[in-house]
């Protein structure tokens, strides 16, 4: 699904209708919804922005069919396909919402896949985030005119905002993998003693390094100077003990100006044990 600022056409008309009520005007004071906590609320706020709502994309995707040899390590490329496409998809909704709101971004993202009784082979797919907008009119969008897109917390955006750099986007890689099974004679040779999985370790290594190399690419395309608070998620999804997916997700970010001096940190102690 190609983004479009401005589009809706991938909005039910449900969402359509609850989005503009919230938008204010001359004569409407509109009610923000927010999942953010009430100090990440505060702290939105202090940065300079006002939420405007709570926004989600949704996909319900059904994931093909691929074979891999019970001894081989390999991507399963028809399945990173689908795992990465049916995000982009619900990320792309849930940017449409925040365009509706006239949003310069949105904060606290999440990426969730749920499972149904509908089939093995299908899933939904959500992007859900507060859509926010800067107070004075500040262009925060990206290059391409997107609202910006970030995962972290209102803590966390109040904290990167004070040190002179902002999100740009939420940045993703994928990978589906097969790992190889060990065979009988192998298994064999390697009872009782310790020893290296190599077959394993290789699989899992170069899974890992393939769905990091896909989330940088991301950023590099974003015009981005680096990404904070990566982190990488294994998953099954059903598929068998064999194939797992590997999920790089962090948020690129870039300096506001050259000049800016990060702040030196103050020492905090808890009083709550």
């Amino acid at each position: 699904m190609t983004y479009t600022p401005g589009s809706e056409s991938g909005l039910p008309e449900a969402a359509r209708r609850r989005l503009q009520n919230m938008r204010s005007d001359a004569g409407h004071r509109g009610l923000f919804t927010s999942d953010l906590s009430v100090n990440e609320f505060l702290l939105v706020r202090a940065a300079g922005f006002d939420p405007l709502g709570l926004v989600m994309g949704s996909s319900i995707y059904h994931i093909g069919f691929q074979f891999a040899g019970a001894f081989q390590n390999q991507e399963m490329n028809v399945l990173t396909q689908a795992m990465y496409h049916a995000r982009e998809l619900a990320m792309t909704r849930m940017e449409e919402e925040a365009d509706v709101l006239g949003a310069d971004g949105i904060v606290g993202v999440r990426l969730v896949v749920n499972r149904y009784a509908w089939g093995a082979d299908i899933a939904e797919f959500m992007a859900i985030g507060t859509a926010i907008k800067h107070r004075q009119g500040d262009h925060y969008r990206t290059v391409d005119n997107r609202p910006f897109t970030s995962d972290l917390s209102g803590q966390d955006f109040w904290t990167l905002l004070q040190a002179g750099y902002r999100p740009v986007s939420l940045v993703m890689g994928t990978c589906v993998y097969h790992v190889a099974q060990q065979g009988f004679l192998k298994s064999l040779s390697t009872m009782g003693r310790n020893t290296e999985m190599q077959n394993y370790t290789q699989g899992l290594y170069d899974a890992r390094e393939l769905a990091l190399s896909r989330m940088q690419a991301e950023a590099e395309s974003a015009q981005a100077e680096g990404i904070v608070g990566a982190q990488v998620n294994e998953s099954s999804h059903g598929w068998g003990s064999h194939v797992i997916e590997y999920f790089a997700v962090g948020t690129a970010i870039k300096s506001i100006s050259d000049t800016h001096q990060i702040t030196t940190p103050s020492l905090v102690l808890p009083l709550n044990g």
